[in-house]
């Protein structure tokens, strides 16, 4: 668990005290052909999320039957999803472009910011989305009054400036650091890796960042499995099969980005050391930080039947417009 810990003691040993001025990321390689295999894979990659991204959030803004809590949460997902991928899939297709792996200063803090936020937040949608299902299915005479406009557009506030205020703090502890090494052994900035090029002693930050991961994961976690426990329990109380089914549908797609989400994030940070390397480090990464942003719109387009129906009536329209 953790492997970055026991890594962090193996990089330090015998370092000198240098002052570094420049900081360079992990290129995914040094032969040309591959360097325009990387560009136009994460090119695709990266267009098609942006694509369904703010295709899912256009449908749910042009279509006033989608105008409801459920889908205003799944908008800001869509767009927490396209800050968190475009915080390193850009930097990583210029390297690869102008073979230059340099990175600046404010270009990494900028980048560990990013990256912070965009997984605090979606963190912090998808326990809400849970919480949405909850009182849709188990209190659907109290939805319009418990998930009224105000109390949604508070939550979504809530959720992004506790994660922009969340991310400046781990920023500004990161940055404080003395850096002896400018070789980042990522294709992004991470705090992780800047702790393993750090000759400061880091021990109380990682201490402190095991305990908060920790935990925060442990609330969420916890908050989505009681949600849906009692959305379990009321369902398997509904004698029409057709009704439960209904209810068991909106939720499907939640699960599906949920288990996506914490699964690749869950690989990255909290496999096993011996399971530890460059390359499965930089595997790792490109899961966590790429699939997430890409999969969640396919996943909610081809699994809620409404999105599926507006998104197809708004091309519909575009092409008799056309």
């Amino acid at each position: 668990m953790f492997p970055f810990l026991s890594t962090r003691v193996r990089l330090t040993e015998g370092r000198g005290n240098q002052t570094v001025t420049a900081l360079s990321l992990l290129g995914f390689s040094d032969l040309p052909e591959l360097q325009i295999l990387h560009f136009v894979t994460f090119l695709s990659i990266y267009s098609a999320a942006l694509v369904g991204n703010f295709l899912l959030m256009l449908t749910v803004v042009q279509n006033q039957s989608l105008h409801n809590p459920m889908y205003f949460f799944l908008s800001n997902l869509s767009l927490s999803d396209v800050c968190f991928i475009s915080a390193t899939v850009p930097k990583s297709l210029a390297i690869s472009w102008t073979n230059n792996t340099q990175i600046s200063f404010p270009g990494c803090v900028a980048q560990v910011f990013l990256v912070v936020t965009g997984a605090g937040v979606e963190l912090t949608f998808l326990t809400v989305m849970a919480y949405d299902r909850y009182v849709a299915i188990c209190h659907p005479l109290q939805y319009t009054v418990l998930m009224n406009w105000n109390t949604c557009i508070q939550m979504a506030a809530a959720s992004w400036i506790s994660s922009m205020i969340h991310a400046a703090m781990h920023t500004a502890n990161t940055f404080r650091l003395h850096f002896c090494s400018s070789k980042i052994e990522q294709y992004f900035c991470g705090i992780p890796q800047l702790l393993m090029i750090s000759c400061t002693d880091t021990t109380a930050i990682v201490v402190g960042l095991v305990i908060e991961g920790v935990v925060v994961c442990s609330f969420c976690f916890f908050s989505i499995l009681t949600s849906y426990g009692f959305i379990l329990q009321n369902v398997l109380k509904i004698k029409s099969a057709k009704a439960r089914s209904k209810a068991f549908s909106t939720c499907i797609p939640h699960l599906t980005v949920l288990s996506l989400f914490l699964s690749t994030a869950m690989f990255c940070y909290m496999r096993p050391k011996s399971m530890s390397s460059i390359s499965v480090d930089l595997t790792a990464a490109v899961l966590y930080t790429i699939l997430p942003p890409l999969l969640n719109p396919i996943i909610y387009s081809l699994k809620n039947k409404e999105i599926h129906v507006a998104t197809q009536k708004m091309f519909k329209k575009w092409l008799d417009f056309a």
